[in-house]
């Protein structure tokens, strides 16, 4: 089964202006590590943008490219989405069928809309999932901080078991990619 890694929504608008996501250094540093161990092992990288159709986050403005620090290769999949599900009205289900892929390893922002939504549309659709557990995250909302959100749908996301697939959350350090499988 192949696998494919998704980077969703690290976007220069949602991490550099202040505040600044829980451990958006940290996080962003995880997903470079993810990426780089992917490609070394011949699994597609998409990178995953939100847009809106005006205003802030517009198709090419500043706030919409991907974050500073964050490495893109000309090789990984560039998916434009307008909607928390990255499937939805996107590329990235027909880029995935192309490529064959039946497991995803899916980490970025924001924890409890996109990265959420995005890990119950693939199960749902029944691809396997690895959720990168430190390497997505959020910002500090007034009922939760982003330490509580992650660690929250980490322990949760896990126990849906309806979908069929499993969904997993597992440290970045501890995800392992080959050929054509991740742990």
């Amino acid at each position: 089964m192949k696998t494919a890694l998704l980077v969703i929504d690290v976007q220069h608008g949602l991490f550099h202006p202040a505040p600044r996501p829980f451990e958006a250094d940290e996080v962003v540093h995880r997903i470079n590590a993810l990426t780089q161990r992917a490609r070394a092992a011949g699994v597609a990288v998409a990178f995953i943008q939100h847009e809106r159709a005006t205003g802030w986050m517009t198709f090419g403005s500043e706030s919409w490219q991907l974050a500073q620090h964050l490495t893109a290769l000309p090789e990984d999949e560039l998916i434009r989405k307008r909607t928390p599900d990255s499937f939805l009205n996107t590329t990235l289900g027909d880029w995935l069928t192309a490529q064959d892929v039946g497991r995803l390893v899916i980490c970025g922002y924001a924890t409890e809309f996109c990265v959420d939504t995005t890990t119950r549309s693939a199960a749902g659709l029944g691809y396997e999932v690895v959720l990168a557990a430190d390497a997505h995250t959020t910002h500090d909302k007034a009922h939760a901080s982003a330490a509580q959100i992650r660690a929250h749908h980490n322990a949760t996301l896990p126990c849906l078991t309806s979908f069929g697939p499993s969904i997993s959350a597992v440290n970045s350090l501890d995800v392992t990619f080959r050929a054509a499988a991740v742990n």
